[in-house]
Formats: C-alpha cells, structure tokens, sequence
C-alpha cells in the first residue's frame, strides 16, 4: 500500500478519517477489537489535529516488522503547536476545556505512540497499531 493522505480541515474529514482508517485497518488484517481502538484514536487525534492545530492532514500506511503488519498513521499540522508535551500528555489536562483524556486515550489504545510539537512550530503525532 503506498502512503495516503486525507486532508483535515472540517468536520466532515474527521469522518474522512475515520472511514479511510477503518478500510485501511481491515485491509492490514486488524481484528475488530484493534480496528476499534485504532479508529477511536484516529477519531480523536484528527478531531485534536482541526480544533487545536487549525488543520493539517493525515497520513495513513501499512508497515510490516518481519513479523506481522500493522497501520502507522501520522496526524500533522502546522499550528501553534504544544508547550509542554509531558503535561499534554497527561489525563485531565486541557487547554479547550474538554476533559484531558485525548492525547493520554488515544496513547493508550495503539501500541506506538509518538508526539513530536515545538511552539510556532506545528504539532506531529504518529501512531502505529500492529495485527495480533
């Protein structure tokens, strides 16, 4: 599968992603538990990538590690970025007034989590769930 990428700059590509990741994650042979838990952090890190980045895009592709193959999906923007990316990654701490449980979630439900932000800089966070 070559690399794909979904635009995200409204609420309807927020659906956008979580259809092109739900294909995507039964195509790479996820169980259903995993597509669940994958499709629930796209849902959420795209919904972060619109209200707190301004926008950005998705990068969606299959990986393989000898092993087993998996979906790596890279969430990018070129907004103000995260101050502090330890706090952001804590449960409970919000900076829109939700309930701090997106970044800290959706780290919990993929095996890889990696979340690269300076201020002024913009934010990336890459994800990778692997097939059991």
């Amino acid at each position: 599968m070559e690399v794909i990428e979904v635009p995200i700059a409204g609420n309807s590509d927020v659906v956008a992603v979580r259809r092109h990741v739900r294909a995507h994650a039964q195509e790479t042979g996820l169980s259903l538990v995993d597509l669940t838990k994958v499709v629930t952090a796209a849902s959420e890190l795209a919904r972060n990538t619109l209200v707190y980045g301004g926008g950005g895009r998705l990068r969606i592709e299959a990986v393989s590690n000898g092993h087993r193959r998996g979906l790596r999906l890279a969430f990018i923007d070129e907004g103000p970025g995260i101050g502090d990316v330890e706090q952001a990654l804590t449960d409970g701490w919000s900076t829109g007034g939700g309930l701090g449980l997106g970044l800290s979630g959706s780290r919990r439900l993929v095996d890889e989590f990696d979340l690269e932000s300076a201020p002024g800089v913009g934010t990336r966070v890459t994800v990778v769930k692997w097939a059991r």
